[in-house]
């Protein structure tokens, strides 16, 4: 391509001008680096060249009547940039005028841009900046699209130059007689008050197509911001209600606000949330990540759902305590103390638990494994996990997990669902403020399992030594550490916990209190307690120890203590009601006492009723809530030999029945049983409260025991209760739950238990106070059973 190089530019200078110099290389350029201005071809611009440079680039061009290569540099800052800091595009230009002896000392032009060209190499070796380049000549194909682009632009400018101030007619006139597409492109985008860089991005454009669409978004938004600057300056606004003149000027007060960069609430906003990311002190890829959702939020809009969404997502990370404090050192004696004075009894679980925190003392980067605490409700779990909490000195917090149903409660949403939300355990980790917390994971036999996943599945991970290193919550997003943390879990039955999960924790068991250990903790703990909530004090209301045995005894039945602090609240509120009325009353609540204020009796001993007739047999049974007894009752009658079974039983303990029966017909000469009665006579078996469902092996030995009660016409002792699973040889098999029955025979007052001889070692694990009130018979075969409980049997029982 070739350039008009013909006209002579018009010059004011001092002293006589130089000798021409040798043309440029063919396809050579001098070139003007230009900060903050693109020429465009067709347009006519004043420019300023300040350093000696320029000065020398503009000189060479204006001796030699050549055109200068107007090229914007890619860094404002920089005086004199390098080849590869300038644009690769630029606009080839004639110099129309040229002043060297201006007051500013600079020298001024005026340019009139020609054509496109492309840098292609650097000329060395001149005193000035040229290159080679290549010239681009501007499309002229036109097409239907292009007409429409064209149209719409013409309007579009015509709109923008009637809302610019003292703008005439004849600048719509001179848009009107441009013919060329790209030629008006070109000359829109000179009058637009945009960025450099968008004018740059425009210049680059050599498709006509594309360089009329990013015009038109251009003068889009500028006829928009001129558009609400005048509808904002004017005076008379309409009649609008309050509230919707208000809303029009918030957002029109926005618009602007995001056009000009002059939000200053919103940029505070994002500078107090860089300040909390820089002071989370995160891990180094957590905090490139954090850094990254915070550079997209800058850039979001205000009102948008993204906005929102990543302005609590960037709270959460920076309110997570990613750093570990410094932890306290583990006092055993202290601990001790915590543990003594919070819970009486339970001394083989207080002994584990120092255990424990002894070796975290030893070793704090340990290993060490999770403690689940097994037991009935109300024998004192949760309150066992806080006074770990004390005893290290860190903050406790407590995870419900019964009826946790959804993978997403503990590994979190995904942010892109909405209202999402980080999962239980972040939630829990943010709320404690700490990363080496006490988290108490709550009645996790309770897990749910739906159509959500899994819950127990994602529990594998946070309580994986291994594996919560690098927890990942699906709202996070980012791997979190997890190892400093302490978790104790809580359930009232190991059969509730998956087989993996249940692999991963070290199984404690909190048996029901006998009713000495009852006792002690109503004195020591609830009467206290429930004295202060009611408001009452020691000298307006006193509970005497037989009343509190009575209440233990003959108003609650159960393996925790929960029920009997209700009651003792019932007490106390009935003294509260009067001490009201009259603030002068002083009560002291007796045995005699409780039936006016807690009705009569609820439980009995009916034991000695139950059994006084042949047929009848009382069993133990285990049960989520702690043991209980369990009565088994024998009957025939006429028939043709069947069994029937009734009390809501399970296919084990039907199984046991069978076992039972087929093992007294097996005895019949040894027990001087008639067999024939069993082809007339048909045998029922039923286990009372019907309604409350029945199973396991454990009830063997009772059963048989009932039956030859019955057939033998003889009842069994009523001091005697019996456990344990029979074999079709008559051996008695072990069984689990011993103390939990144990501790129930006792309730019930049951003194004598007859167990298989292999659970004897479990007689450890009861209270020392209940062992010497009680006596254990050990049983290896059904004989002994036969010979311990049914008086008078015949010999070789």
């Amino acid at each position: 391509m070739t350039t008009d190089t013909t006209r002579r530019p018009e010059t004011e200078t001092q002293g006589s001008e130089p000798p021409a110099p040798s043309p440029l290389p063919e396809n050579g350029l001098i070139l003007l680096p230009v900060r903050n201005t693109v020429l465009f071809p067709g347009m006519v611009l004043p420019l300023r060249a300040e350093t000696a440079l320029l000065k020398q680039d503009v000189q060479a061009a204006v001796r030699r009547q050549s055109p200068l290569g107007i090229v914007l540099q890619r860094d404002p800052q920089v005086m004199e940039p390098p080849f590869d800091g300038l644009h690769a595009v630029g606009t080839v230009a004639n110099v129309l005028r040229y002043l060297t002896n201006s007051q500013d000392g600079n020298h001024h032009l005026v340019c009139q841009g020609v054509s496109r060209f492309r840098l292609v190499a650097p000329i060395d070796g001149l005193d000035f900046r040229a290159a080679r380049v290549e010239f681009i000549a501007d499309p002229t194909q036109t097409d239907a699209a292009i007409d429409a682009r064209v149209l719409v632009l013409r309007q579009r400018a015509g709109e923008m130059i009637a809302l610019l101030p003292n703008a005439g007619a004849d600048l719509v006139k001179a848009l009107d007689a441009i013919e060329a597409p790209g030629l008006l492109a070109d000359t829109v985008a000179g009058l637009l008050d945009i960025a450099p860089e968008r004018k740059q991005d425009i210049l680059e454009t050599l498709d006509i197509r594309k360089r009329l669409d990013m015009v038109l978004d251009a003068i889009a938004g500028r006829i928009e911001v001129l558009r609400l600057s005048l509808e904002i300056g004017e005076q008379t606004r309409g009649r609008l209600d309050e509230r919707q003149r208000e809303v029009m000027l918030r957002e029109q007060l926005k618009t602007i606000q995001n056009e000009l960069g002059e939000n200053a609430e919103i940029e505070e906003e994002l500078r107090q949330l860089a300040q909390a990311v820089t002071a989370a002190d995160m891990p180094t890829d957590v905090d490139k990540h954090a850094r990254k959702e915070l550079a997209r939020l800058e850039r979001a809009p205000e009102g948008s759902a993204e906005y929102a969404i990543g302005m609590s997502y960037l709270e959460l990370l920076s309110e997570l305590p990613w750093s570990l404090p410094p932890a306290a050192p583990i006092d055993i004696a202290h601990a001790r103390s915590v543990l003594e004075e919070a819970h009486f009894g339970l001394e083989k679980v207080k002994r584990r638990i120092l255990e424990y925190l002894g070796v975290r003392k030893l070793n704090p980067e340990g290993n060490v494994p999770i403690l689940c605490f097994l037991g009935p409700p109300g024998v004192g779990k949760t309150s066992l996990g806080q006074s770990i909490a004390r005893a290290l000195e860190r903050p406790f917090v407590r995870v419900s997990l019964g009826g946790v149903h959804d993978e997403s409660e503990i590994r979190g949403h995904r942010r892109t669902y909405i209202g999402a939300m980080p999962g239980n355990i972040i939630q829990a980790i943010r709320k404690a403020g700490a990363r080496n917390c006490v988290m108490l994971l709550d009645e996790l036999d309770k897990l749910g399992h739906g159509v959500h996943g899994d819950p127990s599945a994602a529990m594998l991970e946070v309580l994986d030594p291994e594996q919560n290193r690098a927890f990942r919550d699906n709202y996070l997003g980012v791997p979190f550490d997890l190892s400093a943390v302490v978790f104790i879990a809580t359930a009232n039955q190991a059969e509730g916990i998956a087989g993996p999960l249940r692999d991963r924790m070290e199984m404690l068991d909190l048996p029901g209190y006998t009713e000495a250990e009852k006792f002690e903790i109503a004195r020591r703990f609830l009467v206290p307690r429930q004295l202060k909530a009611c408001g009452l004090t020691e000298a307006q209301c006193q509970l005497s120890d037989d009343a509190i045995r009575s209440i233990v005894r003959d108003y609650t039945r159960e393996a925790g203590v929960r029920s009997l602090e209700r009651q003792i609240g019932a007490v106390f509120r009935y003294v509260a009601l009067r001490v009201a009325e009259d603030q002068t009353t002083r009560e002291r609540i007796e045995p005699g006492d409780l039936t006016a204020i807690l009705g009569h009796r609820r439980f009995e001993n009916e034991v000695a009723l139950r059994t006084s007739m042949p047929g009848v047999v009382t069993g133990l049974a285990w049960t989520p809530v702690g043991g209980d007894l369990l009565f088994i009752e024998a009957s025939s009658s006429p028939g043709n030999g069947r069994l029937v079974l009734t009390g809501q039983l399970g296919e084990v303990m039907k199984e046991s029945a069978q076992a039972a029966l087929t093992l007294v017909k097996s005895r019949c000469d040894t027990l001087q049983i008639d067999s024939s009665r069993f082809e007339k006579r048909d045998i029922h078996i039923h286990v009372p409260a019907g309604a409350v469902p029945k199973d396991g092996p454990s009830a063997g030995v009772a059963m048989f025991v009932a039956i030859a009660s019955l057939l033998l016409g003889k009842p069994v002792r009523s001091d005697c209760a019996v456990t344990g699973e029979i074999s079709l040889r008559g051996v008695v098999l072990p069984v689990g739950g011993i103390k939990e029955k144990v501790l129930a025979a006792l309730r019930g007052g049951i003194r004598t238990v007859l167990l298989p001889s292999r659970n004897v070692v479990d007689l450890e694990d009861i209270p020392a106070d209940a062992r010497e009130q009680m006596r254990f018979v050990a049983l290896k075969t059904v004989d002994d059973a036969l010979h311990e409980i049914i008086d008078n049997h015949p010999a070789g029982a």
